[in-house]
């Protein structure tokens, strides 16, 4: 049965919990504390979800991974960044995959669902960032086409750093 893409809703929300629950202390371990016990948090996805920009995967029913994909206008720090800021992009946020499913293609599938709604939204630009200590997103986004555009900070996470990634697609 292949991997289902979906909005998530409000029923969603304990699954998404327990995931991000089992996913960060795995990231704290390798070195890469841009998540913590307490951020993203439940009001986070609730957010999320209300404005319908939270994508779950699925396989047989089993949340395997979620992304928030979104065309917001993005803060003023990612002006550091090598890209134009004033371009509207399709930006990849809170990518997770449940630990017992990663290296199977659920990220990528996630980062794929962005591509078609940069085409839905007729843009041509995807973003995503991660934290300089996350080595398996490192891999993953040149692997999908995406260039490496630059380190920046981020205020609202202090003492970390983040690489940038972008791609271009035809419309």
């Amino acid at each position: 049965m292949p991997l289902t893409l979906r909005l998530a809703t409000p029923t969603d929300l304990p699954a998404i919990v327990t995931l991000i629950r089992r996913v960060v202390p795995l990231m704290n371990e390798t070195g890469n504390f841009q998540w913590s016990a307490d951020y993203p948090n439940e009001a986070v996805f609730q957010k999320d979800i209300r404005q319908q920009q939270l994508w779950v995967a699925e396989l047989d029913g089993q949340l395997l991974g979620i992304a928030a994909l979104t065309n917001n206008a993005q803060d003023p720090e990612y002006a550091q960044a090598d890209w134009d800021p004033t371009t509207p992009a399709v930006v990849t946020h809170r990518l997770a995959v449940d630990p017992a499913a990663q290296g199977q293609g659920v990220a990528a599938a996630l980062l794929q669902q962005a591509e078609v709604l940069a085409r839905e939204w007729s843009l041509n630009t995807l973003r995503v960032d991660t934290n300089s200590e996350n080595a398996a997103t490192q891999r993953l986004f040149p692997k999908l086409g995406y260039r490496f555009a630059g380190e920046i900070t981020l205020g609202f996470r202090p003492g970390l750093r983040f690489f940038c990634y972008e791609k271009k697609i035809e419309g």
